[in-house]
């Protein structure tokens, strides 16, 4: 009989105490959340509840499994494996809570200057981005290394390991050089401020926004809903148009091939009504004027503005379009 009692006090208790742990433990969170909804960190906090208990119940049973006498012959592998499972549960809450932190500090901050500086929390994001990765990559890393330690023989291969550990750099730098050459260029990118998450760029004849941007990678988002993924790289090597540098204001041309006849007073009248009627116009500047001319025809340039690069498009169409329904 105690040979059944046993295990099942052992492992059960294990299990039950987490249990209770876990659920006070988010009940203080859900509280803390309710008392400070200034701040999203403790709801945030909340989706670590599940690698919390999994590293609570894996560190109460890796220090009790002994006293449950469950497979006394394998006590060494039972063990191990309760360890490789504490230690990847541990990685995974760090990974979570620093998740957490991350998210809630940018989202204070992208709150408070969003109206302000829309331009500096676009760059905070695709830093935070990429930081993220970094840190998720360099806690699994570590992770990975400690389970490989709790082997005896890699702890014996170690002075080997560390002694053949520039050869190894040397050969993995010359095998991965595009890659790492992508990774420099993505921090590069996240810290010199070059391109940012929300940025509207215009990349190969291609005009869209960026919509995701990685260590390695950065897509963007065109106009019709397609994704062009392209390296980091090509953002540090090669000139692109950065439609969101600086100020998002912008000034946009319409161009029209006229007959020597056309009643260039009336359209600049006809230009006015119609950026008046167009929403999308932001009232500093228009004028309408001749640029060229040839001898059957004249160019006729007008100018407007808007307030970001998504309403100076629909300003120039509206004002292609109307101009054209009215000469005609």
């Amino acid at each position: 009989m105690e040979t059944i009692l046993r295990p099942l006090t052992v492992v059960g208790g294990s299990i039950l105490l987490t249990l209770v742990i876990g659920w006070a433990t988010d009940l203080l969170l859900r509280k803390a959340d309710a008392r400070h909804p200034e701040t999203p960190l403790w709801g945030l906090l909340r989706r670590a509840r599940i690698p919390y208990q999994v590293m609570l119940c894996a560190a109460l049973l890796r220090g009790s499994y002994v006293e449950a006498q469950v497979f006394p012959e394998h006590r060494a592998t039972v063990g191990r494996v309760l360890t490789l499972l504490l230690i990847g549960s541990v990685a995974w809450l760090v990974t979570r809570i620093a998740a957490a932190v991350v998210e809630a500090s940018y989202s204070r901050y992208a709150h408070a200057h969003a109206q302000r500086d829309p331009a500096r929390v676009r760059r905070v994001r695709t830093q935070v981005s990429l930081i993220m990765r970094v840190v998720t990559a360099v806690v699994a890393v570590v992770a990975v290394a400690a389970m490989l330690l709790t082997f005896p023989a890699m702890r014996a291969a170690g002075a080997s390991l560390l002694a053949s550990a520039g050869i190894l750099g040397i050969v993995a730098g010359v095998a991965a050089q595009s890659t790492l050459s992508n990774m420099f260029a993505g921090f590069q990118i996240a810290f010199g401020d070059m391109v940012r998450m929300g940025d509207t760029v215009v990349v190969d004849g291609e005009w869209g926004t960026v919509e995701e941007i990685t260590l390695t990678f950065l897509a963007v988002r065109t106009w019709d809903e397609r994704r062009i993924t392209m390296p980091v790289s090509y953002f540090t090597s090669k000139p692109f148009e950065n439609w969101s540098r600086g100020t998002p204001q912008m000034t946009g041309t319409v161009f029209w091939h006229l007959d020597h006849t056309a009643p260039l007073d009336l359209m600049r009248e006809r230009l006015r009504d119609i950026l008046r009627e167009c929403p999308a116009w932001d009232g500093r500047d228009y004028n309408l004027t001749v640029t060229d001319s040839t001898p059957n025809t004249m160019q006729v340039r007008a100018l407007v503005t808007a307030k970001d690069a998504d309403d100076i498009w629909t300003v120039r169409v509206t004002v292609r379009e109307g101009m054209i329904r009215w000469l005609a």
